[in-house]
């Protein structure tokens, strides 16, 4: 993670970093042991997702074997229905996972965002997440942790599976064939840990049904196997097998090379400044504590997962007003220079919600704070940032009623 040094305008602000031949963009994502950053590959242009993990958390955290398991995995799988790992860098302090860029975000999002899909649209996207599940599965590979939050979507609307953080490889299932380690997310787990006990809504078709219950049997001796599925008559409506090409060998020297002690494989990180920007176009894009800013379509319902406010307080007055609005609404704070962590205390629909911020100096008088959501649910999210901006608006500027101040007098 960057420091900001108080003297100085903040990395994110007024520079950025070139790895290797990629320039890093902004966070696109954050979970408990990396951030996932937009980049460029300055060579041909191409965008792309580069995840970034400390080294020292992986290696404090005894993750190594875990993270090359991911990688290797993800090497592993060439698939049009999968996320791309075009390559492995690692620097003195960072592991950086180049990733093909899924334009249009998690499945998750879009369902939330659309409300219930229709039955031809899921059943497109359950075809492209069996082919992918079909395919790992013939390279001897168990994702282990499925769910809407692991499926993205690209610009065309095709499926992407993401995150092998949990997979396993066939030699570790026991000769029953099945794996017996416990693990993934609660809501998604496999039906034998539970009875399994569910209703349909009424608008499901009597054949979605049928085959919704074989899918949940909670015995994997009876259950629908993915054979079973390609032949089943809900599925096979207006289903199209996969065409690609297979790949040749993969090689894994990259990901040996990334945990390596030898500096002869270690890329750089060079900070350089980017072109020249208007201070007044950023502030422009964060008109105070405007709800617009969460929203960028109310109608549409397309809500977004981080928002930003501005400020003519001093830093140190910022952070201190966030701290001591995160007391009442049951969020602990942890500080890192002018960055801060908030967890809530209660668990919600998806885990406790997180947020992160970071406070950038914008001007020596004017500083741009954002909010990101890093974990627990995007609604939530909102309800929290509706709270939290009542308990902060003595701290906001809003330009244009700054101007109509000024107009009045």
């Amino acid at each position: 993670m960057a420091e900001f040094a108080a003297p100085k305008p903040p990395a994110a602000a007024g520079r950025k970093t070139r790895v290797g031949p990629y320039e890093l963009g902004k966070t696109i994502g954050e979970g408990s042991f990396a951030k996932v950053k937009h980049a460029r590959d300055s060579r041909t242009g191409a965008v792309c997702a580069i995840k970034v993990l400390d080294r020292n958390h992986v290696l404090r955290h005894k993750m190594v074997e875990q993270i090359k398991r991911e990688i290797s995995t993800m090497k592993l799988i060439k698939h049009p229905n999968v996320v791309q790992l075009h390559e492995v860098m690692a620097s003195k302090t960072k592991i950086y996972m180049v990733l093909e860029f899924a334009e249009g975000g998690e499945l998750f999002d879009k369902i939330v965002n659309s409300g219930r899909l229709g039955e031809d649209e899921a059943r497109r996207y359950f075809h492209q997440l069996i082919n992918a599940v079909d395919y790992c599965h013939s390279r001897g590979v168990y994702h282990r942790d499925l769910k809407p939050e692991n499926l993205l979507l690209d610009s065309h609307g095709s499926l992407k599976v993401s995150d092998f953080g949990l997979s396993a490889f066939a030699p570790q299932t026991k000769e029953d064939g099945l794996l017996h380690t416990a693990c993934g997310t609660p809501n998604y787990v496999a039906p034998e840990i539970c009875q399994a006990n569910f209703s349909c809504p009424p608008w499901f078709s009597p054949s979605a049904k049928k085959f919704i219950k074989r899918i949940i049997d909670p015995n994997p001796e009876t259950r629908i196997t993915i054979a079973e599925i390609l032949e089943d008559e809900w599925f096979k409506k207006d289903y199209k097998p996969p065409h690609f090409e297979q790949g040749e060998d993969v090689s894994l020297d990259d990901v040996d090379a990334a945990f390596n002690d030898s500096e002869e494989y270690l890329v750089a990180e060079k900070r350089e400044r980017p072109e020249s920007m208007n201070a007044f176009a950023l502030i422009s894009r964060s008109q105070g504590f405007n709800l617009g800013n969460l929203f960028e379509k109310e109608m549409m319902g397309t809500v977004k997962r981080e928002t930003s406010f501005t400020s003519q307080c001093t830093a140190q007055e910022i952070m201190s007003k966030i701290e001591e609005a995160c007391g009442p609404l049951g969020f602990n704070v942890r500080k890192q220079n002018y960055k801060m962590k908030l967890k809530g205390d209660k668990t919600g629909r998806k885990g406790h919600l997180s947020v992160a911020t970071e406070v950038f100096e914008v001007a020596p008088s004017l500083h741009m704070v954002e909010l990101r959501k890093t974990g627990g649910d995007t609604l939530e999210f909102h309800n929290f940032y509706k709270n939290f901006s009542s308990e902060l608006k003595d701290i906001v500027w809003n330009a244009e009623s700054d101007a109509s101040k000024k107009q009045a007098k």
